[in-house]
């Protein structure tokens, strides 16, 4: 399979039928047959080159190649169709790695479909829960996304390794994607013509529309994460200036005043190609797209992890007000 041995940026929906053990073998393959119907009608707008699906007995796993769009209507389609089956879900946005079997069948390994597993053993019967670095990503496609996540806090699974997970609780809104939106606008094509086609280099044109608002978002936040390590005192008024001398009796209460960002620091991340970067054990996110963090001040350990090479961890003590770049390359 073309791109297999290699390290790709993928969502991965992670499913599994509740407490499918512990029912008698006539039951689990109705549960079974209920679930496989519902997941093939929530993959019919995914086309089959942007999608491998995993079977693991009592579940899948359902790695997409392309918009993360389609992770999170697939997603949801299925939670709304399997009712009945009781299926626990789970997203992430993270690496893996194309591989082949012993039956010289496709597989996925990797940092992206293990955490995809352990924020689905976080999720109930019916629930769908989603990771901070898919929630990230797609809440910055459309602002009718936001809506759709209710954050639930900090998780840690059985390794000890927390993950900040988010609720889907919106239905799909009306307008599903961009897209679709665009395609209707054409007109010339219907709703699934020209950009859900292929383009060059066997892209699809809907992604290859969305690349450069990708690509400006990451150059505007290496803008911003440059502009905030680079930030000076302000320069000296000209010795031609006359200066303003200072009031004989200040007022008192100016100087009791303390700053707004009294005891909160900030660090700066660039990581190529990427990294999750967790901060005191705890994740908060992929960078990119990931540069800032405010934290308070004190000592902290920072570590940025990525499954083809060794960690990189620092530890740095932070200084209220200012800020700390870490710059790091895996190689």
């Amino acid at each position: 399979m073309e791109g297999a041995g290699r390290t790709l940026v993928c969502s991965v929906l992670f499913l599994d039928i509740a407490e499918y053990s512990k029912k008698p073998v006539a039951e689990q393959l109705q549960l079974k047959q209920a679930f496989n119907q519902a997941l093939s009608q929530a993959l019919e707008q995914v086309a089959s080159r942007d999608r491998i699906i995993l079977d693991t007995g009592d579940g899948a796993a359902v790695t997409f190649m392309g918009d993360p769009e389609d992770a999170l209507f697939a997603s949801i389609a299925m939670r709304d169709m399997a009712t009945s089956v009781g299926v626990r879900m789970g997203v992430n946005l993270g690496p893996v790695r194309l591989v082949k079997d012993l039956n010289d069948q496709t597989n996925i390994i990797g940092d992206g479909i293990n955490v995809a597993q352990r924020v689905m053993s976080f999720a109930g019967p019916g629930q769908l829960l989603v990771s901070r670095s898919f929630y990230e990503v797609v809440s910055c496609l459309s602002r009718d996304y936001v809506g759709l996540f209710q954050h639930e806090g900090a998780r840690t699974d059985k390794h000890v390794r927390e993950h900040d997970v988010y609720s889907v609780v919106g239905g799909a809104p009306a307008g599903r994607r961009l897209s679709d939106t665009l395609t209707i606008e054409v007109g010339a094509q219907g709703p699934t013509g020209w950009l859900r086609g292929t383009g060059p280099l066997g892209l699809r044109r809907s992604a290859l529309l969305a690349a450069p608002l990708v690509f400006l978002l990451m150059v505007a936040g290496g803008v911003v994460a440059r502009a905030v390590m680079d930030r000076d005192v302000p320069p000296t008024p000209p010795a031609s200036r006359p200066v303003a001398a200072a009031p004989a009796t200040p007022k008192p209460e100016r100087h009791a005043q303390a700053p707004t960002s009294a005891g909160v620091g900030t660090i700066v991340f660039a990581v190529a190609p990427w990294g999750e970067v967790l901060i005191d054990g705890k994740s908060r996110g992929v960078s990119p797209p990931l540069r800032t963090v405010e934290i308070p001040a004190g000592p902290h350990r920072i570590e940025i992890r990525n499954s083809t090479f060794p960690a990189h961890v620092a530890k740095v003590e932070v200084k209220a007000g200012e800020a700390i770049q870490i710059r790091h390359r895996f190689r």
